[in-house]
This record gives C-alpha cells, sequence and structure tokens, in this order.
C-alpha cells in the first residue's frame, strides 16, 4: 500500500513552536476528513516497564504546554506518578502532517480542574463519576448502571461537582517535532528543542532540521 505525497513545503518559525502548532492545529480542524484535530496520542512508562499508548483530547495549549484531563485513578495516571515523562502524537494523515511533542506531565491546580469540568456537558460529568477508568469491569450492564445512578443523584439541570478522582495535566514540552509529509519520501522534519533540557518555559528553543 503506497501513495504519493504532496509538493507542500515545511515553513515553520525558527523561535515559536507554540505559535506554529496552533497554526496547524486549526488548519487540521479545518479539514473535513480529520474528525477530532485535537485527538492526540499519549504514551506512558509505568511500573511494568511498558510503554502504553491511549488516545486523549487536548483541551488547551499555552505558552505553558499542552492541557488534557482525565481520572486520576486510570493506568495513565498510575503511570505518571512514577514516569512524569510523555509523548504525545498528533497524527493529522489527510494533510500529510504529524506532530511529536515530548515533555513532562504535571497535575494542574483543583481550581483549573473544576473550572473545565463545569464547562463540560452534563453527559460527560455524570460519565466521569460513572467509570472507575481501568478497573475491571464485570459487564456493561454494571456500567449502565452506575451512570443511572449518577444521573439520579445528579439530575440533569443540577450542579455535578468535581470528582476528586478527576483533573487535568499540563505536559511542559522540551522538544516538538514538525513533520511535512513529501514527494519520494523526502519528507521535512523540524525539531524544536529547548536549549536546556529541563523543559521550563524561560528556556528558549533551537530549531534543528533533519534527515527523514
Amino acid at each position: 500500500m503506497r501513495r504519493s505525497y504532496s509538493e507542500r513545503e515545511l515553513a515553520l518559525p525558527e523561535t515559536d513552536p507554540i505559535g506554529a502548532f496552533k497554526i496547524w492545529l486549526k488548519e487540521a480542524s479545518e479539514v473535513p476528513s480529520i474528525v477530532e484535530a485535537n485527538a492526540m496520542v499519549l504514551s506512558t512508562l509505568g511500573s511494568e516497564e511498558i510503554i502504553s499508548s491511549r488516545t486523549v483530547l487536548l483541551k488547551d495549549v499555552t505558552e505553558a504546554g499542552f492541557t488534557f484531563f482525565t481520572n486520576y485513578n486510570s493506568r495513565k495516571a498510575q503511570a505518571l506518578e512514577l514516569n512524569s515523562q510523555v509523548s504525545l502524537l498528533f497524527p493529522w494523515y489527510p494533510i500529510e502532517r504529524q506532530v511529536i511533542v515530548q515533555g513532562y506531565a504535571s497535575k494542574v491546580s483543583a481550581e483549573e480542574s473544576d473550572a473545565y469540568f463545569q464547562s463540560r456537558p452534563w453527559s460527560s460529568q455524570i460519565g466521569a463519576w460513572a467509570s472507575q477508568q481501568s478497573a475491571p469491569l464485570a459487564n456493561r450492564e454494571e456500567l449502565e448502571n452506575r451512570f443511572k445512578g449518577a444521573a439520579e443523584k445528579w439530575p440533569e439541570g443540577s450542579k455535578v461537582p468535581t470528582p476528586p478522582h478527576w483533573g487535568g495535566y499540563l505536559v511542559t514540552p522540551f522538544t516538538i517535532e514538525f513533520w511535512q509529509g513529501r514527494y519520494s519520501r523526502l519528507h521535512d522534519r523540524i525539531r524544536f528543542e529547548r536549549s536546556q533540557n529541563s523543559g521550563e518555559i524561560s528556556c528558549d528553543w533551537n530549531a534543528n532540521r533533519y534527515y527523514p
């Protein structure tokens, strides 16, 4: 299975990878065949020394980094307690692009988590209470019953409190790599790296081009 790639060049600002990412995210979001442009593959390393990957949704991107939300009892959160280093992959196949972010994840404040939780649809709020994410589940009925019980406790229209086991993570990047598919497999790769591999916001970025 082979396909020919386009002639599109990779032109990015040399000092602002976050700004470049925002431009690419916006362009990806305008492509009808990309269902959720903010979907990203999050990879972690847990206690078994086995890399685990799953898709989560990016909810915010600032100069500080990339934010997502999850259950703090989940497998990913347990892995992050042991090793905060993560990889994020944004696979925008229809436009022959991908972005890979490496960074360190840390919990956001309870206030930030609560503010986002209260902005979610009621059904998503109830789902956060119903799901014991990553725990064994006997059958589908058990999950449906837990959802029903939470819905009865907090009917639609009422305020649903933020679960104590739910919140956000900020991924502070130390590398951001942009990949653009090009003809003859001569793809473009530009990787932005912190001048110090600490992931601190104050550090400057260096841009380097790599062989595909």
